[in-house]
């Protein structure tokens, strides 16, 4: 058939598109995720034996002071964010590819958005509740309302919209956007077209997925780039806290200059942790 080979080679090409698409949405999803469980150990772990580390000093300096305060006020603040999203999550049930994923695009098939990956990708990218409970809706008011709860909330009130929810759905299931060769094969278009034409409309959807495949890595980039500090702070202050709960005086007076050292790399430690805790990354 005329123009056969062209097609087969622009549809190999575009399919072939879509699994590098998938691998670069699942490296971002597992950076979110990552990024979400050491936050959330943080909270769990190192705010909490900064508590009892400062409980157990005597005389503590002012500066360690207000950077313990100021560290535990970011905890606090993702806490609540972390406790809110659990709620709203349970409250309107979400599930994509029955309600959300319909109507976002022909085609695109999106595993069920997992509670952990919701709170990964809420927690990372910044989201905001859409005041109206999702549960109580249906149909397309059900979806919209999903969307702008994963966008960030109503455009009205500075949230993403359905837009923002639209494009961090694409991190929430293995598959995401994955349209292509999907849409090229429904709606009897492969049966409507010439071979020119379909080598034409895949083509043209290689080149969409290839640029969000671009965009899809800058965004794990801008993750990883807030992970790898995340990870130095956590582990350098739980070092920290080992060493002078085993080795320093209980009463700041009696420390030597070694032991003051320590408790001052402690202190710009949860000054930087704090500014990281509750840091979004742009989309």
């Amino acid at each position: 058939m005329f123009n056969n080979d062209l097609k087969k080679t622009a549809i190999a090409r575009l399919e072939s598109a879509q699994k590098s698409y998938e691998q670069a949405v699942k490296g971002t999803r597992n950076r979110a995720e990552e990024l979400f469980k050491a936050r959330q150990r943080c909270s769990s772990e190192v705010l909490v034996q900064c508590e009892n580390y400062i409980n157990e000093l005597a005389n503590t300096p002012k500066d360690y002071d207000k950077s313990y305060k100021a560290f535990k006020a970011e905890i606090s603040k993702f806490d609540n964010m972390v406790h809110e999203l659990e709620r709203e999550i349970k409250s309107a049930n979400i599930k994509v590819g029955s309600t959300v994923g319909a109507g976002i695009a022909a085609g695109a098939g999106v595993a069920a958005f997992a509670p952990t990956a919701a709170m990964a990708i809420a927690t990372t990218f910044g989201t905001a509740s859409t005041g109206t409970a999702i549960a109580s809706l249906s149909g397309a008011a059900a979806t919209n309302a999903a969307l702008a709860w994963l966008g960030g909330g109503a455009v009205a009130v500075g949230g993403g919209g359905m837009a923002g929810g639209s494009a961090l759905l694409a991190f929430a299931g293995p598959i995401g956007w994955t349209i292509g060769a999907t849409v090229l094969a429904t709606g009897g278009f492969m049966a409507r077209k010439k071979n020119a034409e379909i080598a034409k409309k895949a083509n043209e959807e290689e080149k969409r997925i290839r640029i969000a495949i671009a965009k899809t890595n800058v965004i794990t980039v801008s993750i990883v780039e807030i992970l790898k500090p995340t990870y130095t702070h956590l582990y350098g202050m739980l070092s920290l806290l080992d060493k002078l709960r085993e080795n320093a005086p209980k009463d700041y007076k009696a420390f030597d200059d070694a032991q003051k050292d320590k408790l001052l790399a402690l202190h710009n430690h949860m000054l930087s942790l704090s500014k990281l805790i509750n840091k979004n990354v742009e989309v």
